[in-house]
């Protein structure tokens, strides 16, 4: 509330003395590097179906339950909720009436069809460096599923976020429009990575953290954020905070099965990727991403650390261990009831690998943040033909059992001593 009530005379001005430099707009068209699943032989409309899954344009424009690409999903903001647009071929509610400038100027400079600007909560600050062509692609991919008539809540923002030409000042002080430069000095695999990684995937509006006007903080790039609730993780090279001291097999593994052994798996909006996105990325698309995420500055985020080698506290599979705290007793006779079966106490698993704790950077982070959030919400992942499930305990369990919980994992697979409060799983139950 109080960063709202700073920045709201902050933005008033600036958009008043910026309001007729708008967006400076580059009107290249672009030329993107090979993508090895979009090949330039292809047709555009399977061209721009393999670049909207790498994109994950289903994620944001697809509600619960709701048709796809149509739009209505809620994000809830420090200042209000947004609601992301219908983007199917309905000439009435979707764009169905946009021509091919009107896409390209929506992705490129953040504006609509009508001339009003966009909120980057859409991530036109990253398909600005897309190619033309591969935004049409992306359209005419779009424009060939079938139309569906549903109309977008309307934004519920406090003033002055609601003034929507107000972003005339934002894109002034954080945006520029400009397409993907490949770098010469550089190998065709890191150019196609970083185009994927950057202006498809845009990995950076999870992984970066934002400064006071809510911009990327472009000093921090992939040094992890705090994204709907969840932890998303530093993803640079650090040894100690990054992905330092994963092989690229694991990475490899990571990104498209959601898994990697020894290193947890995805959940939250990394494993809506996974399912949505990652996991049908073309396997050399996948490996350049990984060769650009290798070449990007190791950033030291305020992330934890991952569980160091030898901390984790020993167990046998099938009983628990002696030794538990008295303070974390609780928690252990809430994780003997409702997780061992599938968790074991010693963290390996049974039945799946991806029930597996050893290694997890979330029982690694003493805030409980991914913990807490899986308790609550369960998790669901379908990749690679199967089904991955952990039932919800946020009705069962209280505010204090699922933070006596979450302590018990962190000390007894992180190795590490748990900070949740019963009044932190409040919060996160709110997210």
């Amino acid at each position: 509330m109080k960063r709202t009530l700073i920045l709201a005379p902050l933005v008033l001005a600036a958009g008043v003395a910026a309001y007729g430099y708008l967006t400076r707009s580059d009107p290249s068209p672009g030329k993107a590097p090979v993508v090895h699943g979009a090949p330039a032989t292809a047709s555009r409309i399977a061209r721009g179906a393999y670049l909207a899954r790498a994109a994950d344009c289903v994620a944001c424009h697809t509600a619960p339950g709701g048709k796809p690409f149509a739009g209505g999903l809620a994000f809830k903001l420090p200042f209000g909720t947004l609601y992301s647009p219908n983007i199917t071929a309905d000439r009435k509610t979707g764009i169905g009436d946009w021509s091919d400038d009107d896409f390209v100027r929506a992705l490129h400079d953040g504006v609509r069809r009508d001339g009003k600007r966009l909120y980057p909560a859409f991530p036109y600050t990253s398909y600005s460096l897309l190619s033309r062509e591969d935004v049409l692609a992306i359209k005419a991919y779009l424009f060939s599923l079938p139309a569906t008539r549903q109309a977008t809540p309307a934004p519920d923002l406090s003033f002055p976020f609601d003034q929507r030409w107000a972003m005339g000042a934002w894109n002034a002080a954080f945006f520029k429009s400009r397409r993907f430069v490949a770098d010469p000095g550089r190998s065709p695999a890191w150019n196609t990575g970083a185009y994927v990684a950057v202006a498809l995937a845009h990995c950076e509006q999870c992984h970066t953290p934002r400064n006071i006007g809510f911009a990327l903080d472009s000093r921090n790039t992939l040094a992890g954020a705090v994204v709907e609730g969840w932890r998303a993780p530093d993803i640079t090279p650090d040894p100690v905070h990054g992905l330092g001291r994963w092989t690229d097999e694991e990475l490899y593994q990571y990104l498209r099965l959601g898994h990697a052994p020894g290193r947890g798996s995805a959940g939250g909006p990394m494993g809506e990727a996974v399912e949505n996105s990652l996991q049908y990325l073309d396997p050399r698309d996948t490996r350049a991403l990984i060769a650009y995420l290798r070449s990007v500055p190791g950033r030291a985020g305020d992330g934890p650390a991952a569980p160091a080698p030898g901390s984790v506290v020993a167990a046998p599979a099938f009983s628990p261990p002696a030794d538990t705290p008295p303070a974390l007793r609780d928690g252990l006779r809430l994780f003997e009831g409702s997780c061992a079966s599938c968790h074991q106490w010693n963290g390996q698993g049974v039945q799946s690998p991806y029930a597996a704790l050893l290694g997890a950077r979330s029982v690694g982070d003493p805030s409980g943040r991914n913990i807490m959030q899986t308790l609550l919400h369960g998790a669901h992942l379908r990749v690679a033909g199967q089904d991955v499930f952990m039932p919800a305990f946020g009705a069962a369990l209280s505010d204090a059992e699922i933070a006596q919980l979450s302590n018990y994992v962190i000390h007894q697979f992180g190795g590490k001593q748990g900070r949740v409060t019963a009044a932190m799983v409040a919060r996160q139950r709110r997210q």
